[in-house]
């Protein structure tokens, strides 16, 4: 790729929306022969060649849901850290499961290599999704209101402990934990 925001989109249209043999060539094409896949199902891993491995998730990716329809909302680059941040939405519905539908948001996180004619290529995929959001994959319709309220529990124990245990804030603000630390970061910014 020459300008990764403007060429991600069809990027990630080809990888998820085409052909096997285009699938395949667009892998080829766009990611490092030792790129790793990270995803909340699966990893590859990076070595020789491990952009096969991409490649077979991204098959069965296809296979199992051959009609994805898929939605590229923002894409940011991060040029001093080579990193792409692409957040997307995408409908994928597993063909041999009637009414099976899993709307989901997602951020992915590809690191960049740069090779000496200033063209980038993907050195890793890292799909970043939350809880509520994977394990619509994995769960029947409404399994997200599941988790939305183990998340709301967590949330009133951490509003539970911080109350009863603010003697310990108490102690830290007292013995000056983190000033030194913080008084040198609020120089740093002047």
């Amino acid at each position: 790729m020459e300008n990764p925001v403007e060429e991600i989109p069809h990027v990630i249209h080809l990888l998820t929306q085409t052909s096997p043999s285009l699938q395949r060539s667009t892998i080829s094409t766009y990611f490092t022969q030792r790129a790793s896949f990270t995803h909340p199902f699966c990893r590859t891993g990076s070595w020789q060649h491990s952009r096969f491995l991409i490649w077979a998730i991204y098959r069965w990716y296809k296979i199992l849901s051959p009609k994805i329809e898929l939605h590229v909302n923002s894409v940011v680059f991060d040029e001093s850290n080579l990193l792409l941040y692409v957040q997307l939405h995408q409908l994928f519905r597993i063909w041999f499961i009637p009414f099976y539908r899993a709307p989901v948001n997602l951020v992915t996180v590809l690191k960049l290599m740069r090779d000496k004619d200033g063209k980038y290529y993907i050195d890793s995929q890292n799909d970043l999704y939350q809880v509520d959001e994977f394990v619509k994959f994995i769960t029947l319709p409404g399994g997200w209101v599941f988790v939305w309220v183990l998340q709301f529990l967590a949330t009133a124990f951490c509003l539970i402990g911080a109350v009863l245990l603010w003697p310990v804030s108490a102690w830290e603000e007292f013995v000056g934990v983190g000033v030194e630390k913080t008084k040198q970061d609020m120089h740093l910014k002047d």
